[in-house]
């Protein structure tokens, strides 16, 4: 009897061991793989910073000065993306709903709006709006005028993902919102949007990183950020190479970061929807 329970044990026990054993070595294997990538990466990184030290291309003097001050710019340069990035979802909202309107008006608004921004250069509609609007009345402080140019600017761009996302709901789930007799504007609040944005998130989040790069081109008029603060630095001091290399290398792990960030939320979204 004893043998009989022993003998059948295994075969209730024994998959999901094995599922757990696999699944536990797998996340081995990537941890191991990342870790020699990291590793990899700083030794080339240590070697090439390194090599220019010998060489006497780079101070390490500069750099251990002025760091903390270039590194300050850090902060502002995230809440200008923060503002933006909450700006352009509004807009793109809007400008998905008008792109999807079968009013002519609507339609023919939305459409300019992103026919307008995709056709013409970021840091033109920066400096239009900066230098160009005060002519017409309409001054805007530096940091508000890098804010609504970014958020001008991404928000068309993601009219298209938001409009792709709300046309990637199922039809089906439409209709039979409307035959419970729910009106447009509430099928759209309730059913359409929220699984929309679902849709979109990922592609947000592509946007977002991107935006802390050209976050950089509010610079140019005054906005005393990241790349800002490494340009005065360095120009006055004539150690532009240092200065800007930090600047880089803070964007470059800004990114990094929020890449980090999305990848696990991408994650978390996949489990959602399986």
């Amino acid at each position: 009897m004893a043998q009989h329970t022993d003998l059948t044990r295994p075969t209730a026990a024994l998959e999901p061991d094995v599922a757990g054993e696999l699944a536990a070595g797998l996340r081995r294997s990537r941890r191991r793989f990342r870790l020699e990538v990291l590793l990899v990466w700083a030794l080339l990184i240590g070697a090439l910073i390194g090599s220019l030290v010998a060489i006497d291309k780079i101070d390490p003097v500069f750099i251990s000065t002025w760091a903390p001050f270039i590194l300050g710019g850090a902060g502002l340069t995230i809440v200008i993306c923060l503002g933006s990035i909450l700006l352009a979802t509004v807009l793109a909202v809007l400008g998905a709903l008008g792109r999807l309107s079968t009013n002519p008006i609507i339609y023919a608004v939305a459409s300019l709006y992103v026919s307008l921004v995709r056709g013409t250069p970021l840091i033109v509609q920066i400096i239009f709006i900066f230098f160009a609007l005060p002519q017409l009345g309409i001054v805007l402080p530096a940091l508000q005028a890098g804010i609504i140019a970014l958020g001008f600017n991404y928000g068309a761009y993601m009219t298209e993902i938001f409009r792709a996302g709300i046309q990637a709901v199922p039809r089906g789930q439409r209709e039979a919102a409307e035959a419970l007799a729910m009106p447009e504007r509430l099928v759209m609040r309730r059913i359409v949007l929220p699984q929309a944005i679902r849709i979109v998130v990922p592609a947000i989040g592509n946007e977002f990183i991107a935006m802390i790069k050209d976050s950089a081109l509010v610079s140019i008029i005054g906005v005393t950020e990241l790349l800002w603060r490494a340009s005065s630095v360095g120009n006055s001091r004539f150690r532009t190479f240092e200065a800007i290399l930090i600047a880089a290398a803070v964007y470059w792990v800004l990114t990094i970061i929020f890449s980090f960030f999305q990848e696990r939320l991408e994650r978390r979204m996949a489990r959602g929807d399986r």
